[in-house]
């Protein structure tokens, strides 16, 4: 079993930054890709970014690039999600997820595999203000 923690989440000023942590603790393993996505009310929960096992190659959301930066530690078991330029429509619980996966590419095959696996975190609020 995986165990995520999600953290860094607030109330932050339209253009404003924040750091989203994703610590995880259990068999953790080296070899899994993480994701981040989010959830805004009344919405479905759609994917924000991910990054491979190494670290090597991330893959973002059309409506975040350019702003938000996914990046891990494997030394710490966290990974990260660095948002800057905030936009009130970035607002939403987001979670962070973590699947097993030996690709060095990611991309939206990957994006699929971290959609159906069962290790999430509980979520961390971002409210961003106009």
């Amino acid at each position: 079993q995986v165990q995520l923690v999600e953290s860094g989440g607030g109330l932050v000023h339209a253009g404003g930054s924040l750091r989203l942590s994703c610590a995880a603790s259990g068999r953790v393993s080296r070899r899994y890709a993480v994701g981040w996505f989010r959830q805004a009310p009344g919405k479905e929960r759609e994917f924000v970014a991910a990054i491979t096992w190494n670290g090597g190659s991330t893959y973002y959301t059309d409506s975040v690039k350019g702003r938000f930066t996914i990046s891990r530690s494997n030394a710490n078991n966290t990974a990260y999600l660095h948002m800057n330029t905030l936009k009130p429509e970035d607002t939403a619980v987001y979670y962070c997820n973590a699947a097993m996966s030996t690709t060095l590419v990611a991309g939206p095959p990957l994006v699929s595999g971290l959609r159906a696996t069962r290790y999430w975190g509980q979520g961390t609020q971002v409210t961003v203000s106009s």
